[in-house]
């Protein structure tokens, strides 16, 4: 059973222009403190000068270091200014609806249901019969980071992403019909034309039929936010912020790398690939980013390759093992670069909101030996890799699009 429960003390907007000035994607979404400082400086009351307070300063030389106390003071003064702001009003026993309208995706309706999730119900060996599933590995000082923050603001900013499987439907219908019954109470737009809208649920018929068709959902898996609902559990809180979205709705985007290795020309790295893949051109084009699984791009610097895996290059029968990060990770990084560890720094990741192009580039300017290009995971690769109670290869999943923070916070006090 999925469970979630009103938030006590909710910060939200108070109209779509201040959810328009506040909101910001989420503090993973980027490659670089610099990106961040970029984007203050256009949005300069975005929530992430809270949730990334060391990079809100007056300059990138004067940002401070992440995680200092110094910058945790920082966010602790501005999360209070935040809740004095005109731009902010509080809500009592907060539910809430959350739609994403993506534009690339005119035939869906991603509609969710918000609140706080139980952190006992996290699956771990010490609750194993809980039904919030996570499916990455969680790194203690990624989560202790969250958590500081957390303590720091006393409040969730940044929410859990959650899917679950809605196998019949009815969440989905429920989720739509609450939404159509009158407009949002706000919405924003996001950099990528996404419009974001949130609905506040009042305690009533509508939100107990919401809950009940959620509680029938017997697992809820962990799609975005391992390291916030880790850091909830690290301080013993009794939830965290989450929507629950059902699956079918939710979108996925590439989640490629850049490397640097010692360099080899285009005829060694052929011969070394073809022991686990068929190695040929790609279809023509300036840059290659496959859309099926088991298509790889690989960009030697010289040139597009694809790699498509042959039999017996892993195991079909293992959700996880079948994803292509995990059999680029094992073939290529592992057995050709010496980079067992999928976490090493030789390894950059490059969510969704790249292209091919951009990891080209990165490549012909010498800060990277080579590109992979990998296809989305699918919802079923994810869903099955949950089902079967294994763990994702690190950074393989790209849910996109993303939620948004600073639409709905959830205070702690």
């Amino acid at each position: 059973m999925v469970t979630l429960n009103p938030i006590p003390r909710a910060l939200v907007p108070v109209d779509s222009t201040a959810a328009q000035r506040l909101c910001s994607p989420n503090y993973d979404e980027f490659q670089s403190d610099l990106e961040i400082f970029e984007l203050l400086q256009r949005q300069p009351d975005s929530v992430l000068r809270i949730t990334m307070p060391h990079a809100c300063a007056d300059s990138p030389e004067a940002m401070l270091r992440e995680g200092s106390p110094e910058a945790l003071q920082a966010a602790s003064s501005r999360m209070a200014e935040l809740l004095a702001s005109p731009l902010t009003r509080e809500v009592r026993d907060a539910l809430f609806l959350y739609e994403i309208s993506d534009p690339s995706r005119p035939g869906t309706r991603q509609i969710g249901l918000g609140g706080l999730a139980p952190t006992g119900d996290i699956l771990t060996e010490a609750t194993p019969q809980g039904t919030i599933v996570r499916n990455e590995g969680v790194r203690p000082k990624k989560a202790r980071g969250r958590a500081d923050l957390i303590e720091a603001t006393r409040s969730f900013i940044g929410g859990v992403n959650n899917a679950v499987e809605d196998t019949d439907g009815r969440l989905s219908k429920l989720l739509a019909t609450t939404a159509d019954g009158r407009p949002a109470d706000y919405e924003a737009l996001a950099e990528d034309g996404c419009t974001h809208r949130i609905w506040t649920l009042a305690a009533g018929h509508q939100r107990t039929s919401l809950l009940e068709a959620l509680a029938a959902e017997p697992f809820a898996y962990v799609a975005d936010g391992n390291h916030r609902s880790a850091a909830a559990a690290m301080l013993d809180l009794d939830g965290f912020l989450a929507i629950a979205f059902p699956a079918s709705s939710m979108g996925l985007a590439p989640y490629n790398r850049l490397v640097e290795v010692n360099q080899q020309s285009a005829a060694s790295w052929r011969e070394a690939l073809s022991r686990h893949f068929r190695v040929d051109q790609p279809p023509s084009s300036p840059d290659y980013q496959p859309t099926e699984p088991h298509s790889i791009g690989l960009y030697t610097g010289q040139e597009w390759l694809r790699l498509t895996p042959r039999s017996g290059a892993y195991d079909a029968d293992n959700a996880a093992e079948s994803i292509d990060a995990a059999i680029v990770q094992k073939r290529v990084f592992d057995e050709l670069c010496g980079i067992s560890d999928p976490r090493d720094e030789r390894l950059t990741f490059v969510g969704g909101n790249r292209d091919a192009t951009y990891l080209r580039e990165r490549v012909d300017s010498g800060e990277h030996t080579f590109a992979v290009t990998l296809s989305p995971v699918t919802i079923g690769q994810f869903v099955e890799v949950c089902r079967q109670r294994r763990m994702m290869p690190p950074k393989s999943t790209w849910f996109s699009p993303k939620i948004r923070s600073g639409l709905v916070m959830a205070l702690l006090d």
